[in-house]
């Protein structure tokens, strides 16, 4: 079971994608997992034939126990004991996974059987409700507690007063454990907080130019160059991208920019653009559109939440001017982006009205310093200055 962030200590085997006698590649998403922020698609770290399934679906599993046998390569079948599995544990990676393949479509006349989250499938047996007759709010998604519900509802269920008792409140339970990773931040890591005006007038005026020579659905969101633009000030202050284990910081080669994306219905998750200080503009609005769609529809992959370098929170179209972010463990920084504002602002000897943003930056202590810190939000700055070169 490998770990899917800080706040994670176990989770729920819902369902399996491979059975034993199956070849396997590095990247292939083999199975599903519940965990307090959604169900995650857990891909395969090594290339190699499934040997044995050792856990059974609809198990409650800690992260670092067995969940299967795996025979390398050419490696003849050996009844080898549970115990003397190795265990295989995800670290960050310099690089993206390869795609996972196409699922094998079910034989003729097999019902499809319902990707279901383990809380939902109790709330359908309390509730009377056929799983196979649940639909999910995104084509092809985990049917979530929302979806039984409106099932329920669209069937007239009985009155309030013969129904069961709620089951546990999923929500409530994701909330406890994000307080839970975010006291631990507080508490073990040395944060440092800085934060600086940057002049956006020449990107934001570059980007309006931009979209109008594009169609609709080609358009870039005005979080997509900045993006680009931390990704690139990375390269510079290298001390921020990385990870802090073992009592010591382990810096990372690629840049995988975790995104903090709201959650339907609550809470907040922050899935790994992967390489994004490599990927053009465009490459990025179709990973971030991506990841946003199965934010939402709750199919998020376990690489993208166990290895991003640094965590990047926009909150600019709340109306949010500026914000210091709490560093998520094993990360060493998270960087802040407020809402767009007209100031009164000195521009090349006089004073103007300019486009000005909020940029603040958490760090660990451990590992940099204020002057390192000042250092990257320079450098972000100027790249803010020439757009052009971000493509």
């Amino acid at each position: 079971m490998p770990t899917l962030g800080a706040d994670m200590e176990a989770g729920t085997l819902v369902e399996w994608l491979v059975k034993p006698g199956d070849e396997v590649k590095r990247g292939q998403v083999v199975a599903v997992v519940e965990t307090q922020k959604g169900a995650i698609e857990i891909e395969i770290w090594e290339n190699g034939t499934v040997d044995r399934l050792v856990v059974e679906t609809g198990r409650k599993v800690p992260v670092g126990e067995v969940l299967a046998l795996l025979r390398a390569p050419g490696e003849a079948v050996a009844a080898a004991p549970v115990a003397q599995a190795r265990r295989i544990q995800p670290t960050p990676r310099p690089e993206a996974a390869p795609p996972a393949p196409p699922r094998a479509a079910p034989a003729p006349g097999a019902p499809a059987r319902a990707r279901i989250s383990p809380s939902a499938r109790q709330l359908a047996g309390e509730l009377g409700i056929d799983v196979q007759s649940v639909q999910p709010a995104e084509p092809g998604g985990v049917i979530s507690r929302a979806d039984v519900e409106r099932a329920a509802a669209a069937r007239k269920a009985a009155p309030a007063a013969a129904a069961k008792p709620a089951a546990p409140d999923w929500h409530a339970q994701m909330r406890k454990a994000i307080a839970a990773a975010m006291s631990r931040s507080k508490r073990e890591i040395p944060h440092y907080y800085l934060a600086t005006d940057i002049d956006v007038t020449v990107v934001t005026g570059w980007l309006a130019a931009e979209n109008e020579k594009r169609g609709v659905a080609e358009r870039l969101l005005p979080v997509v160059p900045l993006m680009k633009a931390v990704a690139v000030a990375l390269r510079a202050v290298p001390e921020l991208n990385g990870f802090w284990v073992d009592g010591a910081f382990r810096p990372s080669a690629a840049v995988h920019l975790g995104m903090a994306i709201a959650m339907r219905g609550g809470g907040l998750v922050a899935p790994a653009i992967h390489d994004a200080d490599r990927k053009s503009l465009d490459a990025l609005m179709a990973d971030l559109r991506d990841v946003t769609t199965r934010v939402r529809g709750g199919r998020l992959r376990g690489s993208e939440m166990s290895d991003p370098t640094i965590t990047l929170s926009s909150l600019g179209e709340q109306g949010v001017e500026g914000v210091f972010g709490v560093i998520y463990p094993p990360q060493v920084a998270i960087v802040g982006l407020g809402k767009v504002t007209e100031r009164a602002w000195a521009h090349q000897g006089t004073v103007a009205i300019r486009k000005v943003m909020t940029a603040t930056l958490s760090a660990d202590h451990r590992v940099s310093d204020g002057h390192r810190g000042g250092l990257f939000l320079a450098a972000l700055a100027r790249l803010l200055q020439e757009p052009e070169k971000l493509r």
